[in-house]
């Protein structure tokens, strides 16, 4: 069964797309990690569609994955070296023409999977225009937001907590399970001692200090709270078993969304 559009050859589209088959547009970044994880996380994004894609396919609703963004809409992380990431304007032009280069062939039927946060605003400018303009509805899965809510479920609630962040879990047990040969658990970071400061107040995540106890938005990135590419999560929580059942969970929320979805779009 072929699923990625990039193996399907010429003549099977012609046969294929005539059928108006869901598509999936998975989206990641080309990001620090942290030491221990490789920078495409994108990888992950396109390994978890063509799974969905297959359930999705086996379940009667024929599903094929396009082929996968790896470049990000950038927000913190041009201070690492090795990093690729698109303007918002660059990044909203690339996905308005890949999505309307389905539309000219009838192609109507698609559902965006997001794989990195800083995405996401940029998503839902983007489909909200093709959906005032008639187009369709286009609507975006969040891979990791879903994933992350799962954690309590998965984890138990206060080990949850306490995995959970960028550079850590969900992603990181998600990587040990798919991809264990591409992981550096060696490199596992410990966890910081001092918390980072900029204009002498703590950070609350990234891109904001607290002010007595208030919220205020700075222009950091993330190697000043983060130097190690790691956020409050602590890495050593996660586990390929944790990323098992993870990757099985969203393969069965996602391929029954696809469902969903292409019985509300005629199909």
């Amino acid at each position: 069964m072929k699923v990625r559009m990039g193996e399907i050859t010429g003549g099977e589209a012609r046969a294929l797309y005539a059928r108006k088959p869901v598509i999936l547009l998975p989206l990641g970044s080309h990001e620090d990690q942290g030491p221990h994880a490789p920078m495409g996380d994108y990888l992950l994004a396109e390994l978890m569609a063509e799974r969905i894609a297959r359930t999705a396919t086996e379940a009667g609703t024929e599903t094929v994955v396009a082929p996968v963004l790896p470049f990000g809409k950038a927000d913190f992380f041009g201070s690492m070296p090795g990093g690729i990431a698109l303007s918002h304007q660059a990044f909203s032009l690339v996905l308005t023409e890949m999505i309307e280069a389905l539309l000219r062939h009838g192609l109507d039927r698609i559902v965006v999977l997001n794989g990195h946060g800083g995405n996401a605003p940029v998503i839902h400018d983007v489909t909200q225009r093709f959906m005032l303009a008639g187009k369709g509805v286009f609507p975006c899965f969040y891979l990791w937001k879903v994933a992350g809510a799962l954690l309590p479920e998965v984890m138990g609630a206060e080990r949850a907590r306490r995995a959970a962040g960028h550079g850590a879990d969900p992603l990181a047990s998600i990587a040990l399970y798919l991809t264990p040969e591409r992981m550096r658990p060696d490199l596992v970071p410990a966890p910081r001692e001092e918390t980072p400061t900029c204009l002498g107040l703590p950070f609350m995540g990234w891109g904001a200090v607290s002010f007595e106890g208030h919220e205020v938005n700075v222009p950091a990135e993330y190697d000043l709270p983060s130097p190690d590419g790691v956020g409050t999560g602590d890495p050593r929580l996660s586990s390929a078993e944790t990323g098992k059942v993870l990757v099985e969970r969203l393969v069965e929320i996602g391929a029954g969304f696809v469902r969903h979805y292409a019985g509300q779009r005629g199909g």
